[in-house]
């Protein structure tokens, strides 16, 4: 997708997109830093947008492991639909059904969920309940990862898993956070 077709889309859609521009290299390589690719058999992206992120995903991913990714905008998965992956599930719906796809897809339990969703754009109790539904489809030690414009939802993280590392992406527009956090069992 051309920067100024994202650009329009968001600008339509600015409280479920979150921003108006793509993710940067810079941003999409700080998203999957925490992810051991040798090991993930499953990884959930939440908020793929046109996929700038998926794209970074599927080069890393093994040949045997899916990524079930959750995008709610129309034009956005039209362009997901491009990407030609057998690996690579697309659902067009609320990422709070995450477990109902999962099971569909027989995919377990997430070892990643990696997401884009701007929180502070969601109700509180949404925001809070996607968290929430997120942390119980993952296995014991899976990442919970999240790309933030501010810190403003940190406490999200916190109150949820117990624990959260975030690192700084300097170069992006807007400059961005990474937040971590584990699912301790």
């Amino acid at each position: 997708m051309k920067k100024i077709d994202f650009f329009k889309e968001s600008i339509k859609n600015i409280k479920s997109i979150g921003t108006i521009t793509r993710s940067s290299k810079y941003l999409c390589r700080g998203m999957i830093k925490p992810v051991d690719f040798e090991q993930a058999n499953v990884i959930v992206e939440l908020g793929a947008g046109d996929g700038v992120i998926t794209e970074h995903i599927l080069r890393h991913m093994k040949k045997d492991a899916k990524l079930l990714s959750f995008e709610v905008n129309e034009k956005f998965c039209e362009q997901m639909r491009k990407i030609k992956d057998d690996r690579l599930i697309i659902v067009e719906d609320s990422a709070e059904k995450l477990g109902e796809y999962l099971a569909e897809n027989n995919l377990g339990k997430a070892d990643y969920v990696i997401s884009a969703l701007p929180y502070v754009t969601f109700p509180e109790e949404l925001a809070l309940s996607i968290i929430r539904t997120s942390k119980e489809h993952m296995k014991d030690n899976a990442l919970y990862i999240q790309v933030h414009y501010s810190l403003l939802t940190k406490k999200f993280y916190q109150t949820i898993f117990g624990n959260v590392d975030i690192s700084f992406v300097p170069l992006n527009i807007p400059p961005a956070f990474v937040l971590v956090s584990e699912k301790v069992s």
